[in-house]
């Protein structure tokens, strides 16, 4: 039986868009597990990202509460939560916002001097971490206009898990690179979960949802459904047949 990381409990958002109120998500109860590789999809406004930041403590709920182990986040003031994201938290997003004017280790260094002041310690990981994402030390060197945008998708997952986090929550990480490029980011995220780290991404890309052990479908602001995959084993084509009938019938 896994362990649960993080609750939700009618979990709701909303904006004012006009004078008028939009309803971005709607009474959310949902449950993520540790060492799960959790994907969110859904059509274009589904509330996807929304669901992803509100999760990570990025966003406050308008109504509703969020557990996230025993801390009750949704009560936390800006500069709590700021500091339990810190601690708790990896984020990987689409655009990577690199430092421009700091080589790629002091990019990384400088994520984990929030946290840790053992800045020997962080280095020790940095180099752990940069050697398991296959980045060179002389690419570490380098200043982010130097480098590929896939090498760039690695440093920023490397950054994401400098402070050891619990979860790693990835909004479209692929979104802006080639295939190519983007499968070596699928199969970075696919390795560090395999080690324990948990990860909930959102993707409107099926291959990089194939990744995931548990797919959620959201639409209107509520999970429609939910599809258990297992665990990801290369070239699984039943797994790829059972997501692609789960989507279909949620509509896709």
């Amino acid at each position: 039986m896994k362990n649960i990381l993080l609750q939700t409990e009618r979990l709701s958002k909303s904006f004012s868009n006009g004078g008028a109120m939009q309803h971005v998500l709607k009474n959310i109860d949902l449950e993520l597990y540790e060492g799960d590789f959790t994907v969110i999809m859904g059509a274009s406004g589904a509330g996807k990202s929304t669901l992803l930041y509100a999760l990570s403590g990025m966003d406050t709920p308008t109504l509703g509460t969020i557990h996230f182990g025993d801390a009750v986040i949704s009560d936390l003031s800006q500069d709590e939560l700021a500091v339990f994201r810190r601690a708790h938290c990896g984020f990987v997003f689409q655009q990577i916002y690199l430092i421009d004017g700091m080589s790629v280790m002091d990019n990384v260094l400088a994520a984990g001097l929030l946290v840790n002041r053992d800045k020997k310690a962080l280095l020790k990981r940095a180099k752990e971490l940069f050697a398991a994402v296959d980045i060179p030390e002389e690419t570490q060197k380098k200043f982010p206009t130097q480098i590929s945008g896939g090498e760039a998708q690695r440093v920023g997952i490397v950054r994401a898990l400098i402070n050891e986090p619990e979860i790693l929550f990835a909004d479209e990480p692929t979104g802006a690179l080639n295939s190519k490029t983007g499968l070596d980011v699928l199969d970075t995220l696919t390795k560090f979960n395999e080690q324990g780290v948990s990860v909930v991404m959102v993707t409107h890309d099926m291959r990089s949802a194939r990744r995931g052990n548990r797919i959620l479908y959201l639409k209107d602001g509520v999970i429609l459904g939910a599809c258990n995959l297992g665990t990801y084993v290369h070239g699984d084509t039943a797994r790829h047949e059972k997501l692609a009938a789960f989507l279909t019938e949620m509509g896709w």
